[in-house]
Protein backbone atom coordinates (compact mmCIF):
# COMPACT_ATOMS: atom_id res chain seq x y z
CA UNK A 1 0.00 0.00 0.00
CA UNK A 2 1.43 3.37 -1.04
CA UNK A 3 1.82 5.89 1.78
CA UNK A 4 -0.82 8.62 1.59
CA UNK A 5 1.89 11.15 2.29
CA UNK A 6 2.84 10.71 -1.36
CA UNK A 7 -0.34 12.57 -2.33
CA UNK A 8 0.06 16.39 -2.21
CA UNK A 9 -3.43 16.95 -0.78
CA UNK A 10 -2.41 15.27 2.47
CA UNK A 11 0.16 18.01 3.15
CA UNK A 12 -2.73 20.44 3.70
CA UNK A 13 -5.30 17.99 5.04
CA UNK A 14 -3.21 15.35 6.85
CA UNK A 15 -4.63 11.88 7.37
CA UNK A 16 -4.88 10.90 11.01
CA UNK A 17 -5.84 7.40 9.87
CA UNK A 18 -4.08 6.80 6.54
CA UNK A 19 -5.36 3.23 6.37
CA UNK A 20 -8.92 4.55 5.92
CA UNK A 21 -10.64 5.96 2.86
CA UNK A 22 -10.13 9.73 2.83
CA UNK A 23 -13.09 11.97 1.97
CA UNK A 24 -12.52 15.60 0.93
CA UNK A 25 -15.86 17.33 0.86
CA UNK A 26 -18.43 19.68 2.37
CA UNK A 27 -22.10 19.12 3.30
CA UNK A 28 -23.51 20.50 0.05
CA UNK A 29 -26.04 18.87 -2.27
CA UNK A 30 -23.22 17.16 -4.15
CA UNK A 31 -21.00 16.54 -1.18
CA UNK A 32 -23.54 14.68 0.93
CA UNK A 33 -24.04 12.06 -1.76
CA UNK A 34 -20.73 10.48 -0.83
CA UNK A 35 -20.96 10.92 2.95
CA UNK A 36 -24.46 9.39 2.92
CA UNK A 37 -23.22 6.49 0.79
CA UNK A 38 -20.30 5.87 3.12
CA UNK A 39 -22.58 5.93 6.15
CA UNK A 40 -25.05 3.58 4.45
CA UNK A 41 -22.44 0.98 3.47
CA UNK A 42 -20.58 1.23 6.78
CA UNK A 43 -17.13 1.59 5.22
CA UNK A 44 -14.74 3.29 7.68
CA UNK A 45 -13.47 6.62 6.39
CA UNK A 46 -11.88 9.88 7.47
CA UNK A 47 -13.66 13.08 6.41
CA UNK A 48 -11.87 16.36 5.70
CA UNK A 49 -13.86 19.58 5.48
CA UNK A 50 -13.07 21.64 2.39
CA UNK A 51 -14.18 25.26 2.74
CA UNK A 52 -15.57 26.16 -0.67
CA UNK A 53 -16.43 29.65 0.62
CA UNK A 54 -12.69 30.25 1.00
CA UNK A 55 -11.93 28.75 -2.45
CA UNK A 56 -9.99 25.87 -0.92
CA UNK A 57 -10.92 23.69 -3.88
CA UNK A 58 -8.74 25.91 -6.05
CA UNK A 59 -5.65 25.39 -3.91
CA UNK A 60 -2.77 23.49 -5.53
CA UNK A 61 -3.21 20.70 -3.00
CA UNK A 62 -6.86 20.11 -3.81
CA UNK A 63 -6.33 20.50 -7.55
CA UNK A 64 -3.74 17.73 -7.36
CA UNK A 65 -6.63 15.42 -6.50
CA UNK A 66 -9.37 16.98 -8.63
CA UNK A 67 -8.15 19.22 -11.45
CA UNK A 68 -11.75 20.45 -11.89
CA UNK A 69 -11.67 22.07 -8.45
CA UNK A 70 -14.93 20.66 -7.11
CA UNK A 71 -15.96 18.59 -4.11
CA UNK A 72 -16.35 15.73 -3.34
CA UNK A 73 -13.20 13.71 -3.96
CA UNK A 74 -11.70 10.66 -2.31
CA UNK A 75 -8.53 8.67 -1.90
CA UNK A 76 -9.08 5.00 -1.20
CA UNK A 77 -5.78 3.54 0.07
CA UNK A 78 -7.20 0.07 -0.59
CA UNK A 79 -8.29 0.56 -4.17
CA UNK A 80 -8.39 -1.95 -7.03
CA UNK A 81 -5.58 -4.53 -6.85
CA UNK A 82 -4.67 -3.13 -3.42
CA UNK A 83 -3.36 0.13 -4.88
CA UNK A 84 -4.58 3.59 -3.83
CA UNK A 85 -7.27 5.12 -5.98
CA UNK A 86 -7.96 8.85 -6.33
CA UNK A 87 -11.44 9.62 -7.59
CA UNK A 88 -13.58 12.71 -8.18
CA UNK A 89 -17.10 13.42 -9.50
CA UNK A 90 -19.86 12.32 -7.12
CA UNK A 91 -21.51 9.98 -9.62
CA UNK A 92 -18.27 8.15 -10.31
CA UNK A 93 -17.59 7.85 -6.57
CA UNK A 94 -21.09 6.45 -5.94
CA UNK A 95 -20.59 3.83 -8.63
CA UNK A 96 -17.17 2.91 -7.25
CA UNK A 97 -18.42 2.56 -3.68
CA UNK A 98 -21.45 0.57 -4.81
CA UNK A 99 -19.23 -1.89 -6.66
CA UNK A 100 -16.69 -2.02 -3.84
CA UNK A 101 -19.34 -2.77 -1.22
CA UNK A 102 -21.78 -4.74 -3.34
CA UNK A 103 -24.60 -2.49 -2.11
CA UNK A 104 -27.18 -0.13 -3.64
CA UNK A 105 -26.54 -1.14 -7.25
CA UNK A 106 -28.39 -4.13 -8.72
CA UNK A 107 -26.22 -7.05 -9.76
CA UNK A 108 -28.51 -8.11 -12.59
CA UNK A 109 -27.24 -6.50 -15.78
CA UNK A 110 -30.36 -4.84 -17.17
CA UNK A 111 -31.39 -3.46 -13.76
CA UNK A 112 -27.85 -2.25 -13.19
CA UNK A 113 -27.82 -0.23 -16.40
CA UNK A 114 -31.28 1.15 -15.73
CA UNK A 115 -30.03 2.35 -12.35
CA UNK A 116 -26.97 3.93 -13.94
CA UNK A 117 -29.24 5.71 -16.44
CA UNK A 118 -31.17 7.35 -13.61
CA UNK A 119 -27.92 8.23 -11.86
CA UNK A 120 -26.68 9.97 -15.00
CA UNK A 121 -30.00 11.82 -15.27
CA UNK A 122 -29.44 13.23 -11.82
CA UNK A 123 -25.92 14.28 -12.72
CA UNK A 124 -26.83 15.85 -16.07
CA UNK A 125 -30.36 17.07 -15.33
CA UNK A 126 -31.55 17.47 -11.76
CA UNK A 127 -28.31 18.77 -10.25
CA UNK A 128 -27.40 21.43 -12.83
CA UNK A 129 -31.00 22.60 -13.24
CA UNK A 130 -31.75 22.90 -9.54
CA UNK A 131 -28.40 24.59 -8.98
CA UNK A 132 -29.07 27.21 -11.64
CA UNK A 133 -32.54 27.82 -10.24
CA UNK A 134 -30.95 28.37 -6.84
CA UNK A 135 -28.53 30.90 -8.28
CA UNK A 136 -31.19 32.93 -10.07
CA UNK A 137 -33.77 32.65 -7.27
CA UNK A 138 -31.74 32.98 -4.06
CA UNK A 139 -28.29 34.31 -4.84
CA UNK A 140 -26.83 36.98 -7.12
CA UNK A 141 -29.11 36.12 -10.02
CA UNK A 142 -32.14 37.31 -8.04
CA UNK A 143 -31.07 40.89 -8.78
CA UNK A 144 -31.12 40.42 -12.55
CA UNK A 145 -33.84 42.47 -14.20
CA UNK A 146 -34.19 39.93 -16.99
CA UNK A 147 -36.20 37.07 -15.45
CA UNK A 148 -36.02 34.81 -18.47
CA UNK A 149 -33.13 32.71 -17.06
CA UNK A 150 -34.99 32.20 -13.76
CA UNK A 151 -38.20 31.31 -15.57
CA UNK A 152 -36.33 28.83 -17.75
CA UNK A 153 -34.92 26.97 -14.75
CA UNK A 154 -38.21 27.12 -12.84
CA UNK A 155 -39.99 25.52 -15.79
CA UNK A 156 -37.35 22.83 -16.20
CA UNK A 157 -37.23 22.13 -12.45
CA UNK A 158 -40.99 21.66 -12.39
CA UNK A 159 -40.73 19.29 -15.36
CA UNK A 160 -38.05 17.22 -13.65
CA UNK A 161 -40.00 17.07 -10.39
CA UNK A 162 -43.07 15.89 -12.30
CA UNK A 163 -40.90 13.25 -14.03
CA UNK A 164 -39.75 12.05 -10.61
CA UNK A 165 -43.32 12.17 -9.31
CA UNK A 166 -44.46 9.89 -12.12
CA UNK A 167 -41.53 7.56 -11.63
CA UNK A 168 -42.33 7.16 -7.93
CA UNK A 169 -45.96 6.28 -8.54
CA UNK A 170 -46.43 2.80 -6.99
CA UNK A 171 -42.71 2.66 -6.20
CA UNK A 172 -41.20 3.04 -2.73
CA UNK A 173 -37.85 4.15 -4.14
CA UNK A 174 -36.83 5.40 -7.57
CA UNK A 175 -35.81 1.92 -8.72
CA UNK A 176 -38.70 0.13 -7.02
CA UNK A 177 -38.45 -1.78 -3.75
CA UNK A 178 -34.72 -1.26 -3.29
CA UNK A 179 -32.97 1.87 -2.05
CA UNK A 180 -30.11 2.60 -4.47
CA UNK A 181 -27.44 5.11 -5.42
CA UNK A 182 -30.15 6.90 -7.43
CA UNK A 183 -32.03 7.82 -4.27
CA UNK A 184 -28.77 8.85 -2.62
CA UNK A 185 -27.84 11.06 -5.55
CA UNK A 186 -31.24 12.78 -5.71
CA UNK A 187 -32.31 13.29 -2.13
CA UNK A 188 -29.88 16.09 -1.28
CA UNK A 189 -30.83 18.05 -4.37
CA UNK A 190 -34.59 17.76 -3.83
CA UNK A 191 -34.18 18.66 -0.16
CA UNK A 192 -31.92 21.57 -1.09
CA UNK A 193 -34.34 22.86 -3.69
CA UNK A 194 -37.15 23.36 -1.18
CA UNK A 195 -35.18 24.06 2.00
CA UNK A 196 -31.90 25.71 1.00
CA UNK A 197 -32.94 27.48 -2.19
CA UNK A 198 -36.39 28.35 -0.76
CA UNK A 199 -37.99 27.33 -4.04
CA UNK A 200 -40.90 25.31 -2.65
CA UNK A 201 -43.55 27.74 -3.86
CA UNK A 202 -42.15 28.60 -7.28
CA UNK A 203 -41.75 24.93 -8.28
CA UNK A 204 -45.20 24.01 -6.86
CA UNK A 205 -43.62 21.39 -4.60
CA UNK A 206 -46.71 21.10 -2.43
CA UNK A 207 -48.75 20.00 -5.44
CA UNK A 208 -46.70 16.81 -5.52
CA UNK A 209 -47.55 13.68 -3.54
CA UNK A 210 -45.00 11.00 -4.29
CA UNK A 211 -41.86 13.14 -4.20
CA UNK A 212 -42.50 14.53 -0.68
CA UNK A 213 -43.40 11.02 0.51
CA UNK A 214 -40.18 9.64 -0.98
CA UNK A 215 -38.04 12.44 0.45
CA UNK A 216 -39.51 11.91 3.91
CA UNK A 217 -38.66 8.20 3.66
CA UNK A 218 -35.10 9.05 2.60
CA UNK A 219 -34.62 11.47 5.48
CA UNK A 220 -35.97 8.91 7.97
CA UNK A 221 -32.92 6.71 7.36
CA UNK A 222 -30.36 7.14 10.19
CA UNK A 223 -27.40 6.92 7.80
CA UNK A 224 -28.87 9.71 5.69
CA UNK A 225 -29.26 11.94 8.72
CA UNK A 226 -25.65 11.35 9.69
CA UNK A 227 -24.35 11.85 6.18
CA UNK A 228 -26.15 15.17 5.72
CA UNK A 229 -23.78 16.75 8.26
CA UNK A 230 -20.47 15.20 7.22
CA UNK A 231 -17.88 16.64 7.06
CA UNK A 232 -18.96 18.87 9.94
CA UNK A 233 -18.60 22.57 9.34
CA UNK A 234 -16.05 24.19 11.71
Amino acid sequence: MTALSNFPITSRWPAAHPELLQLYSAPTQNGVKVSIMLEEIGLPYEPHYIDIGKDETWSPEFLSLNPNGKIPAIIDPDGPDGRPLCLFESGAILLYLAEKSGKFLPAESSRRYETISWLFLQMAGFGPTFGQLGFFHKFAGSAYEDKRPLNRYVTESKRLLRLLENRLDRRKWVMGNDFTIVDISLLGWVRGLVEFYNAREIVAYDDLVEVPRWLESCLARPAVQRGLNIPARP
